[in-house]
């Protein structure tokens, strides 16, 4: 296993305002003289460079204004035309990015792990936040044998990585990646094949998929336990109707899978008592669709609370799709996406804003033409019933432009732990927005140059009192 060498903090890039008045309140008041107060921090991928950058929102007086940190502090350099950054994913302040190849692994592939420097202090009803650190790289597993990893989990606070090339996963405990001081690589557990998406339950379950659409791997789901390693963790397999699966969760007690028909679902098997023979898989159907009424189906799923949300349907006719993963026989509930013709509905973005509502954030991304891309957001729940029967869309908006190219350069969106604020990426023209949850308004439009594609947010106002 070859580390990849400490690099050297390059020189921060300026952010500037593109639109300075639209901040929220910043007008009159504010005090060279103040310090401006962390109110979230934010990482972003920058495709262009492949690396992660860093930024915080900052409270200025009455505004907030958006300030980068350049890239983070000992990110590896990667071969910008060969490795790509995949899927990022966050447990409390540390995040871990999956890194690939475009040579099945041999050139380079692998994880990063950072630690964002920002801590959670409880006081009763609320959270402070404390800033102790910028970002840096506290563990790095890049080489050859990573098996060019696609997909970066969180299930229980641990870290997933499917090892797509090696048949397998591997696991990252958080507590052990803080204090790793590069030394902890994490275990690797047999599950899985082909492009691999993976569902846990517990830290003693996981399903791994196969993406097979015939043959002998076809609808093949391996069942593994993560306190066992190598080969030693599969404990058995079985089969789906349906192949070519892509896309898995676990919620509420069930695992989901998303296969070219529909949806299926099986009871979790944390004891892993179940045997091939005796899973019962049971089968959600999405409809159909064209001439030759060919099955729906999705490709990524999205947990909230104990709803799984995703979407479907033809490109004409995109649906967002809400299940309740609780209910005694789940089903789904589907809501029409209006869509214009030229864009594509991509996976959906969750959040419980301070303000009590739940809203779902859907990009409608750029396929063809030069139609203007869009950001609807979904109020699933406008009664407060907690049933997401009801949900409605509650606005659509413009953004700028992505820069697809196959699986990348998508618009991307989270949300600081404050729940008041999001950031959105836009990969076409190197800007981050800031909007607000309250009013669902962008306060903010910032240049920060690159390619930004996927972002995370962490913490939030510093203090309350």
């Amino acid at each position: 296993m070859t580390r990849l060498p400490v690099g050297r903090t390059r020189t921060a890039r300026a952010v500037l305002p593109v639109l300075a008045l639209t901040l929220l309140h910043l007008t009159a008041g504010i005090g060279l003289s103040q310090r401006p107060e962390p109110m979230s921090r934010i990482v972003w991928q920058d495709r262009e460079a492949k690396t992660l950058m860093w930024g915080e929102l900052v409270k200025v007086g009455r505004g907030v204004v958006l300030r980068t940190g350049g890239p983070i502090q000992g990110f590896p350099k990667l071969d910008v035309d060969r490795q790509e950054l995949v899927q990022m994913a966050r447990v409390g302040s540390v995040l871990v990015v999956g890194v690939r190849d475009d040579d099945g692994g041999k050139l380079g592939s692998g994880w990063v792990a950072v630690d964002l420097g920002v801590d959670e202090v409880p006081h009763g009803n609320h959270s402070d936040f404390t800033y102790r650190n910028p970002p840096r790289v506290v563990a790095s597993v890049v080489d050859e044998n990573q098996g060019n990893p696609a997909h970066v989990y969180v299930y229980d606070n641990a870290f997933f990585i499917a090892n797509d090339a090696r048949d397998g996963f591997t696991m990252l405990l958080p507590e052990r990646l803080t204090g790793a001081a590069g030394g902890y690589a994490g275990t690797f557990h047999r599950g899985g094949g082909g492009h691999i998406t993976l569902a846990a339950a517990d830290r003693k379950v996981v399903y791994g998929t196969w993406i097979a659409g015939d043959g002998p791997d076809k609808g093949r789901v391996d069942v593994s336990d993560p306190t066992k390693t190598g080969d030693d963790s599969l404990a058995y397999t079985f089969h789906l109707s349906s192949g070519v699966l892509h896309g898995a969760t676990a919620n509420s007690g069930r695992a989901f899978f998303a296969p070219s028909d529909g949806v299926y679902w099986v009871d979790v098997d944390t004891e892993l008592k179940q045997t091939s023979e005796t899973v019962a898989a049971n089968h959600i159907s999405l409809g159909e669709v064209g001439e030759n009424d060919s099955p729906l189906r999705t490709g990524a799923f999205v947990n909230h609370r104990n709803w799984v949300l995703f979407t479907t349907g033809p490109a004409d006719a995109p649906k967002l799709c809400l299940l309740d993963a609780a209910a005694g026989t789940p089903s789904v509930v589907q809501l029409d996406v209006p869509t214009p013709d030229g864009l594509s509905l991509v996976v959906p973005e969750v959040v419980s804003a301070l303000t009590g509502k739940q809203f779902a954030f859907l990009f409608q991304d750029r396929k063809e033409g030069e139609v203007e891309e869009k950001l609807t957001v979904v109020d699933l729940d406008p009664n407060g019933d907690r049933d997401f029967s009801d949900a409605a869309i509650a606005k659509t908006m413009g953004v700028g432009p992505s820069r697809v190219e196959g699986h990348f350069g998508h618009h991307a969106i989270d949300f600081c732990d404050d729940r008041r604020f999001g950031f959105l990426s836009n990969p076409g023209n190197g800007q981050i927005w800031i909007v607000s949850l309250a009013d669902l308004q962008v306060i903010g439009k910032y240049r920060v140059g690159g390619m930004p594609t996927a972002v995370i947010s962490v913490g939030g106002e510093e203090s309350k009192h």
